[in-house]
C-alpha cells in the first residue's frame, strides 16, 4: 500500500476530519444567514491592511462573483462562506513580454495579503504544514484553462536550486504544484533545472530580478506536449514565471532552426499570490 506524505495526511485530516473553517474556526456547517453576523477578531481581518483600491474592488465585484464563490467554497470545504468570501478575490491577470510580439498572461489565485501573505511565509520559511489547507483552498480558485487536460498539457513547477533545496528541506512550489496538478487532473512534468549561481528574487527591484534570471533555466529535456502550464507561489514583477517562460521559447526557436519546422509552445503561467514581497 501507498504510504502518505506528512502533508498529504495533514491535508486529509484537515478536509475530512475537522469541522471547523481553516481561518476563523467556526464551524463550517453554521448556516450562511448566522456567518454574516459573525464578527471575527480585528486580528484576523484588518481592513487598515487592505489599500482602499482593492477594498473598492471587492464592493464592485460582490454581486457579479458572489454566486460563483459559494459554489466554491462547497466544493472546496475547508473555509467557511465567510472567510472565503473574504479572502478568495480572482485577481485581474497581468501580462509581460517574452518575446518580440509574445506576452505572458499571468493569473493568481489571490492578493498577497493578510492573512495569505502570513501563510505563505509560515509555510516556505518554517515548514508550517498547518497553512498548507488554507493555501490548498486559494489555489482551488484557480480557473483550469480552457482547452486543456491531462493528454495534451503538463504543469510546470517553478524550481528550486538544489542549494536552497538542501538548505530548506523541502521545496514549497513543488507540493503546491502537486496539488494544483490533482485539482486539474493535468501532470506535473520536471524536465526543467534552476541553476545554482542565482539569489533569491525576495526584495529585489524588477530590473535586479530580471539580471539575476538571465540563463537561470536549463531546459534538460523535451516536453512532451505543447501546452505549458507554468505555476509559481508568489508572482510580484512576474520576472520569474517571465524568465521560465522565456527559456522554453528559445529552446523552440533553437529546435525550429535545426529541424526546420515551426510547433510553437502554448505557454500559460499561474501563480499563487499576486502582490509585493
Amino acid at each position: 500500500m501507498r504510504r502518505l506524505a506528512p502533508y498529504q495526511t495533514g491535508l486529509w485530516l484537515a478536509e475530512y476530519m475537522d469541522m471547523r473553517c481553516q481561518l476563523c474556526r467556526i464551524y463550517r456547517s453554521t448556516p450562511q444567514s448566522q456567518l454574516l453576523h459573525h464578527q471575527a477578531p480585528s486580528s484576523l481581518y484588518d481592513v487598515t491592511d487592505t489599500p482602499p483600491t482593492r477594498i473598492a474592488l471587492k464592493k464592485h465585484s460582490f454581486l457579479t462573483n458572489i454566486r460563483h464563490q459559494a459554489n466554491s467554497y462547497l466544493s472546496s470545504g475547508l473555509l467557511c462562506a465567510h472567510c472565503h468570501n473574504d479572502i478568495t478575490w480572482l485577481p485581474r491577470p497581468f501580462e509581460v513580454d517574452i518575446a518580440p510580439s509574445i506576452s505572458l498572461s499571468i493569473q493568481a489565485s489571490t492578493y498577497y495579503e493578510y492573512p495569505i501573505r502570513q501563510a505563505i511565509r509560515a509555510f516556505k520559511h518554517q515548514e508550517d504544514m498547518t497553512k498548507l489547507p488554507l493555501l490548498l483552498h486559494a489555489i482551488r480558485q484557480l480557473p483550469r484553462p480552457h482547452g486543456c487536460h491531462r493528454n495534451n498539457s503538463v504543469i510546470v513547477a517553478m524550481p528550486t536550486t538544489s542549494q536552497r533545496l538542501v538548505k530548506r528541506g523541502f521545496d514549497p512550489v513543488s507540493i503546491l504544484s502537486s496539488q494544483l496538478s490533482k485539482h486539474w487532473q493535468i501532470p506535473l512534468w520536471h524536465g526543467v533545472e534552476r541553476i545554482d549561481n542565482t539569489v533569491s528574487q525576495q526584495g529585489l527591484t524588477r530590473a535586479e530580478r530580471l539580471s539575476n534570471l538571465d540563463n537561470a533555466f536549463a531546459i534538460i529535456e523535451k516536453p512532451p506536449v505543447k501546452r505549458l502550464l507554468l505555476f509559481d507561489d508568489v508572482s510580484t514583477t512576474g520576472a520569474s514565471l517571465q524568465a521560465l517562460a522565456r527559456a522554453f521559447i528559445s529552446s523552440e526557436q533553437t529546435a525550429t532552426i535545426n529541424a526546420q519546422t515551426h510547433n510553437k509552445y502554448h505557454v500559460f503561467a499561474y501563480a499563487l499570490a499576486h502582490g509585493n514581497q
